[in-house]
């Protein structure tokens, strides 16, 4: 079984390959020549993963999935959410968001925070949403150098150490893409016969 996946971002890549472990094969959009913006313009999650969804859908035919993912910070209103990949302006990095987000944060004791992810699979033109979710912190500043995102700023609960600071295995077993991947597995077992 073959799934497009609707990203142009080499570490989900690596990361949903890592997850998938061979059970389905995953082509990225440069394998098809499919190049330049996904358009990602709701105000939702949900939303920003069927947009893309559709886009790739509509532009191939093939089956394909997309996810849009958001850091969730309580003292922050729920902030960044769904603006966490250009929280700090369109032309921000990884960095830029991160700082911004620790300014925001100065002074604050409560830091609860929790990353989702929405994916949305257009499988036979049908679409259907998985939500995978991991509770956490946000640090007081920057430790470990894996991962990506927000990673070194966000500890998951149950652990001493931030998403930035584990192997690769241990993050995407628990991490909020690893459960949503993980739900759209199953299904995938139950309906296709051949899986």
């Amino acid at each position: 079984m073959e799934l497009l996946f609707a990203t142009n971002n080499r570490h989900k890549l690596r990361e949903i390959n890592n997850i998938v472990d061979g059970k389905f094969v995953v082509r990225s959009l440069a394998e098809v020549n499919l190049e330049g913006d996904i358009p990602e313009t709701s105000d939702t999650l949900e939303g920003n993963a069927a947009q893309k969804a559709r886009f790739v859908y509509e532009r191939t035919g093939k089956d394909c999935f997309a996810d849009d993912t958001g850091l969730e910070i309580d003292a922050l209103d729920g902030r960044p959410g769904v603006y966490s990949a250009r929280y700090a302006g369109e032309a921000c990095n990884f960095a830029d968001n991160i700082r911004k987000v620790l300014d925001e944060m100065k002074g604050q004791t409560h830091r609860s925070a929790r990353f989702r992810c929405v994916i949305c699979l257009i499988l036979g033109g049908k679409e259907y949403f998985f939500d995978g979710n991991v509770d956490g912190k946000i640090l007081e500043e920057p430790v470990g150098e894996g991962g990506f995102g927000y990673d070194p700023v966000f500890q998951p609960d149950g652990y001493a150490i931030s998403f930035a600071q584990m192997s690769a295995d241990k993050k995407d077993h628990i991490s909020h893409r690893g459960r949503a991947i993980q739900s759209m597995m199953v299904f995938l077992k139950k309906s296709r016969d051949h899986f």
